[in-house]
């Protein structure tokens, strides 16, 4: 399959709707970026393919974040962490911020993710037997609030394959609402996480 050729950041000339970009180059500071929704070539599959680097992405989905500053968060080696970063970086989802100095005037690059992991149909799907990186993602982040600040609850139904395709169509359709919403600078940060599975609790039993 051939590889589209590279466009321009999101936006046009005239004030218009934003066009696709989904290779393009990130513009310096973009918090929020327009791509086209495709699958994962396979090195975007691959860097999606790690809960530790979906972690960093959310860290610095809202502000940047130096290579120091995400190991912090994490509890890892900002080592470690770097070699995850320059995949995220090399793969077009986290994108690089103007140099700063540190605290003891150091050298150091912030990290802003790029909102293009949201564009990936099926990035990180788990291999058969293997645990959904999103939920093994979603349980690690939830593990480190306190209590009762995470807000849940849970639906059972049974629909046919159409209504169920309808359903699931209605639902995205408003995540996608949700994402195309501007990022307002001084608001909370939220994270919502949805997963529908088979009800094995109503399994008949024999």
């Amino acid at each position: 399959m051939s590889t589209p050729a590279p466009a321009g950041p999101a936006g046009t000339a005239d004030g218009g709707a934003p066009e696709p970009a989904p290779y393009g180059p990130l513009p310096v500071g973009t918090g929020k970026q327009v791509w086209a929704r495709r699958s994962p070539d396979d090195a975007e599959a691959k860097a999606l393919a790690s809960s530790l680097r979906l972690q960093i992405l959310r860290l610095a989905l809202h502000e940047p974040r130096t290579n120091k500053e995400l190991a912090a968060a994490l509890g890892r080696n900002p080592a470690t962490v770097l070699h995850h970063v320059r995949t995220l970086v090399d793969t077009g989802f986290l994108a690089e911020q103007p140099v700063r100095r540190g605290e003891r005037g150091s050298r150091e690059i912030p990290y802003l993710a790029s909102g293009k992991s949201w564009s990936m149909d099926g990035g990180g799907e788990p291999a058969p037997g293997r645990q959904d990186l999103l939920l093994q993602t979603f349980l690690t982040e939830v593990s480190r609030l306190p209590a009762g600040a995470l807000s849940s609850t849970r639906l059972g139904f049974r629909l046919s394959a159409a209504d169920r395709d309808e359903v699931l169509g209605r639902l995205y359709g408003l995540l996608e609402e949700i994402a195309a919403r501007p990022s307002v600078p001084d608001g909370e940060a939220y994270s919502l996480y949805v997963g529908l599975h088979p009800d094995v609790s109503s399994a008949p039993t024999r």
